[in-house]
């Protein structure tokens, strides 16, 4: 990878992290975009250190706020000149509404991305062949998308866990759509269920489901070196240009659920989703 750009999106803690990792060990110059300049900085340092490639840098990005999607896509297209891969990794469980008045989770997960991708893809497009990576997750099968709705919070008693599903729901549909529209441009795109990985996602966790989750998810789950695995393949394996559009997991690439191979419903998220962030 020696020559390429690659952005990984929450690149200072669990699957980023580690796949930031394997992509600066095999010589790849990794922006870490991540909320905390703490953790960001602390990050780089340290896979610099373990890998001694020194092009590993932090830059900031909240995905809760388009504001700040716009301004590292300004800075990064300003001071880096190619772009080879973008890893959409980041993402959060936990309820609230953002300072653009959208879901928590819909906004980071997917509205924030699609933004971002939409920002950087013509110089995804000037330095092909490149891939977008989207972390999407198999709880997408109990997504509910409504065009008309899109953004607003659900209701009922599990509202946050709804809000979640819908949003990996559009991750799945985001990678389908993305790459309809980018056939012929030699930008690929895959979405991607790294498995349940014991990561830092599980802190907002309801108080009450905490202590039956967290001893689970340190037993049966993955670590986030196994989780970031179908998230490297999908980056880096050659041959996969063929299956742009597909959702992977560690097994290969494998269909989604029904909702997920809803094309009519993918160009009425893309539209919706460009109505909301102001493209």
């Amino acid at each position: 990878l020696r020559g390429r750009t690659a952005i990984v999106t929450g690149g200072s803690s669990g699957i980023g992290a580690a796949a930031a990792l394997e992509l600066a060990r095999c010589g790849a110059r990794v922006i870490l975009a991540t909320r905390s300049a703490r953790r960001g900085e602390a990050a780089a340092s340290r896979i610099r250190r373990e890998t001694g490639n020194n092009e590993v840098r932090f830059m900031h990005l909240d995905l809760a706020s388009l504001r700040s999607v716009r301004a590292f896509a300004s800075t990064f297209l300003r001071q880096e000149p190619h772009l080879h891969l973008l890893i959409n990794n980041a993402g959060v469980s936990a309820g609230g509404t953002t300072e653009d008045g959208f879901s928590l989770p819909f906004q980071v997960n997917h509205l924030g991305h699609f933004l971002l991708t939409q920002l950087l893809l013509e110089r995804l497009r000037s330095c092909a062949p490149s891939r977008v990576v989207i972390v999407a997750s198999s709880a997408h099968c109990a997504g509910r998308l409504r065009p008309e709705c899109l953004g607003r919070p659900p209701s009922g008693l599990f509202s946050t866990f709804q809000d979640y599903c819908d949003s990996k729901l559009a991750n799945v549909l985001h990678a389908r759509e993305l790459a309809t529209r980018e056939q012929g441009t030699q930008v690929t795109c895959y979405a991607v269920h790294p498995g349940f990985v014991n990561t830092s996602l599980f802190r907002h966790a309801p108080l009450w489901l905490k202590p039956l989750l967290l001893p689970l998810a340190w037993l049966l789950f993955l670590d986030a070196s196994e989780g970031a695995q179908v998230v490297l393949d999908c980056a880096t394996q050659d041959g996969l240009e063929p299956l742009s559009g597909r959702y992977f997991t560690d097994c290969g690439p494998r269909l989604p659920w029904p909702a997920g191979r809803d094309d009519r419903l993918a160009r009425a998220l893309w539209e919706g989703s460009e109505r909301l962030v102001g493209l």
